[in-house]
């Protein structure tokens, strides 16, 4: 199984994913605090990892377009919700549900 290892502002965890399991669900069954309010539908951008290392695959035209709508953002930058989990991946988790000030969405659909 892939390994991922989360960064966030607490400290760095490191856990296995099941193949081709969206990114946004390993890492929030793992226990690292993510934030995530649309369901895993690209609308949002409130799950955006950066990949530090590691394949994150191709990126599909939802999250794409989505991304493509905020400025400023490195190349990098990927929705969680939309990254299945093919590859050893070292993240960095950009915005947590407890230091943001919001609920946690809906969970993404497998």
């Amino acid at each position: 199984m892939p390994k991922i290892e989360a960064e966030t502002a607490t400290g760095v965890q490191t856990f296995e994913a099941e193949q081709d399991r969206k990114l946004v669900l390993a890492i929030e069954d793992a226990g690292v605090d993510i934030l995530h309010r649309c369901g895993g539908n690209a609308k949002c951008t409130t799950c955006r990892v950066e990949v530090v290392a590691g394949d994150p695959g191709e990126m599909g035209d939802a999250e794409r377009n989505r991304l493509a709508q905020e400025a400023d953002l490195p190349e990098n930058v990927r929705l969680s919700c939309q990254v299945r989990v093919i590859d050893d991946l070292k993240i960095k988790v950009i915005r947590q549900a407890s230091t943001s000030g919001l609920a946690a969405g809906t969970r993404p659909a497998d």
